[in-house]
C-alpha cells in the first residue's frame, strides 16, 4: 500500500513536469513489481560479467550470456553487427514506435581489484569493471524484458530493442553501429550509467577523436655513428612540444592529452619507431575537428624537422552528446519515483570503509539514497562517450544511478569493488526500473517521441548529415592487444 501511494503521488507531481500523459500507474507497479521479483537473476548475470571483465571488442562471453538471457526471454537476436562480432541487436514487437535500450559490457585493462573495501587486486586478472559496465549491460537487459513482458500482456504495439555495444572505453563501438544505419528507424534511445549518485540530466559530454602518431626514422649506434640516426622519438618529442606550445591557442574548453606507447628499446640506440597516442577533445565536435587538424600538421612538421617518416591511424571518435529535454525530463520523473539506494548495515560499513580512501572528498551517504535536481546542460565537460553519435541521429535520453559508494571516481578501484557486492546490484535496479518506466511512458504516448524529435531537429540544425569522426576505418577489433 505504501509503494502504491508514493507512485501515485509521483504522478501527481512529476507528470504535469514531464508534459504529457503516461502510462497508468497500475502498469508501473506491475513492471517495478517485476523487477523486483526477478533482481537476483540479472544480479547473477552482472555478476557474471564482472569476474570476467572482457576488455572492448573482447567481450565474447559477456556479449553471449546477455544474448542467451534476451532469447530466453523471447526476443529475437541478431549478432556481429557493424562487423562487430559482439555486437548485437535483440527485437520484440513489430511497427512503431520503436524504442531502444542501449547497453554495453566491455571493462578497463590495468584495474584488477575483488570486492572488498580495500585495495586487493584480483590475482587471475588484470583488467576490471571501473566504469560498471556489467551493471549497465544486465540492468539494460533487465529493463527491456520487464517492457516486453508489459507489451505482451497488454497487448500493446511497437516494438522495443536492446542494442549490445561493446568496446566504449576507447574502442567507439556505437560509433560503427551509428554508421551502419541500424538505428535509423528508432523513434527514442534510452540509456544509463554506473555513478556515484543517481541523477537523469538533460546532458551533454566533450566530442573526442583520438589517433596513434607513428614515426619511423633510422637506427645506428647513438656514440659511434650518431650522425647515420634519423630518431623516431625526437620526432615525437617535437610533435608534444608544438602540441604543448599550441595549448595557449586553442579554446579554453579544449583537452589534449598523449602517452608515448613506444619510445626506442636502449639509449645506445638511435630508435628507429617512436609512437605516442593523442586524444583531443571539445564540447563541439566541429572544433574537435579542427584541433585535431592542427595536431596532425605538427605532426607532420616534427617528422620534416628530424628527417623522419610519419603516418597515423585514427582509433576513434565520438560526438558530443546532444541534450534533449523533451525524453530527459520523462525519465528524471520516473527517476524520482523509483528513487535511490538504501543500504544495510553490512554496506554501510563496506561504504564507510570505501570512504576513507578517500579523505579529502565531500560526499556524504545521503547523495545514494536521494535524487539530484534535473538540470539542462547545453554544452558538456568531463569525458567523452560515444552514446554522443547515437544522440544526433536518435532522440536519447540517459541516468545515472547510484551504483558506487558516494565519492567514487569513475575508472577507479573503489568503483570495481563497489560493483562487484550488493551496493552495485541495488544501484542497477534503479536504473532497470527507471528506463522501463521511461520506455513505457513512450510506447503509452508515442506524441512524446514525435515532440522529442523536434528537438532533435532544432538542436542538430537544419542540413544535418552524420559523418563519423573516425571516418571510413573498420572497427579497431585489436586495438586492446
Amino acid at each position: 500500500m505504501k509503494m502504491i501511494l508514493t507512485i501515485v503521488i509521483f504522478l501527481l507531481v512529476f507528470a504535469p513536469f514531464a508534459g504529457a500523459q503516461t502510462a497508468s500507474t497500475d502498469h508501473k507497479m506491475d513492471v517495478i513489481q517485476w523487477i523486483d521479483n526477478n533482481r537476483s537473476d540479472y544480479s547473477e548475470v552482472a555478476q557474471n560479467i564482472w569476474e570476467w571483465a572482457e576488455l572492448g571488442y573482447q567481450e565474447e562471453k559477456s556479449s553471449n550470456l546477455l544474448q542467451q538471457t534476451l532469447q530466453e526471454a523471447g526476443f529475437k537476436v541478431k549478432a556481429g553487427i557493424a562487423d562487430i562480432p559482439t555486437a548485437f541487436v535483440a527485437s520484440y514487437g513489430s511497427g512503431q514506435p520503436v524504442i531502444g535500450i542501449m547497453a554495453e559490457f566491455d571493462a578497463l585493462p590495468g584495474i584488477s581489484q575483488e570486492a572488498v573495501p580495500y585495495r586487493k587486486k584480483r590475482p587471475d586478472c588484470n583488467t576490471g569493471h571501473a566504469c560498471g559496465h556489467h551493471l549497465f549491460g544486465a540492468g539494460s537487459t533487465a529493463a527491456a524484458v520487464a517492457v516486453k513482458n508489459w507489451m505482451q500482456t497488454h497487448n500493446i504495439p511497437g516494438t522495443i530493442r536492446l542494442y549490445g555495444t561493446p568496446a566504449e572505453e576507447g574502442g567507439a563501438g556505437k560509433v560503427y553501429m551509428v554508421r551502419s544505419g541500424i538505428f535509423d528507424d528508432v523513434d527514442a534511445m534510452l540509456h544509463w550509467h554506473p555513478g556515484n549518485s543517481n541523477s537523469a540530466d538533460a546532458g551533454s559530454s566533450l566530442a573526442n577523436k583520438s589517433a596513434k602518431f607513428r614515426f619511423y626514422g633510422a637506427a645506428s649506434h647513438a656514440a659511434v655513428a650518431p650522425e647515420r640516426g634519423r630518431s623516431a622519438l625526437d620526432a615525437v618529442e617535437a610533435l608534444n612540444y608544438m602540441v604543448n606550445l599550441m595549448r595557449e591557442h586553442v579554446p579554453m574548453e579544449s583537452r589534449i592529452h598523449y602517452v608515448i606507447t613506444s619510445g626506442g628499446e636502449a639509449p645506445n640506440v638511435v630508435p628507429e619507431f617512436a609512437e605516442v597516442f593523442y586524444y583531443t577533445r571539445h564540447p563541439e565536435m566541429a572544433q574537435v575537428r579542427s584541433i585535431f587538424d592542427r595536431v596532425v600538421k605538427a605532426a607532420e612538421g616534427a617528422a620534416l624537422g628530424t628527417g623522419t617518416q610519419m603516418e597515423y591511424e585514427v582509433i576513434h571518435g565520438v560526438f558530443n552528446l546532444l541534450p534533449n529535454q523533451v525524453l530527459g525530463e520523462h525519465m528524471y520523473s520516473n527517476l524520482m519515483m523509483v528513487g535511490g539506494v538504501d543500504y544495510t548495515p553490512d554496506e554501510l560499513a563496506f561504504a564507510e570503509k570505501i570512504m576513507e580512501s578517500y579523505p579529502d572528498s565531500k560526499a556524504t551517504m545521503a547523495a545514494a539514497s536521494s535524487v539530484d535536481e534535473f538540470n539542462v546542460i547545453e554544452r558538456g565537460g568531463g569525458g567523452s562517450t560515444d552514446v554522443g553519435d547515437v544522440s544526433w541521429v536518435v532522440p536519447t535520453a540517459g541516468m545515472r544511478a547510484a551504483t558506487w559508494v558516494p565519492g567514487t571516481a569513475p575508472h577507479s578501484w573503489q568503483a570495481v569493488a563497489a560493483g562487484g557486492m550488493s551496493i552495485g546490484k541495488k544501484g542497477m535496479v534503479v536504473a532497470a526500473k527507471t528506463l522501463a518506466l521511461t520506455a513505457i511512458d513512450l510506447f503509452a504516448n508515442p506524441k512524446i517521441c514525435a515532440k522529442a524529435k523536434q528537438e532533435l531537429n532544432r538542436r542538430r540544425g537544419p542540413g544535418f548529415e552524420y559523418q563519423a569522426l573516425l571516418g571510413d576505418r573498420e572497427p579497431p577489433l585489436d586495438y586492446r592487444n
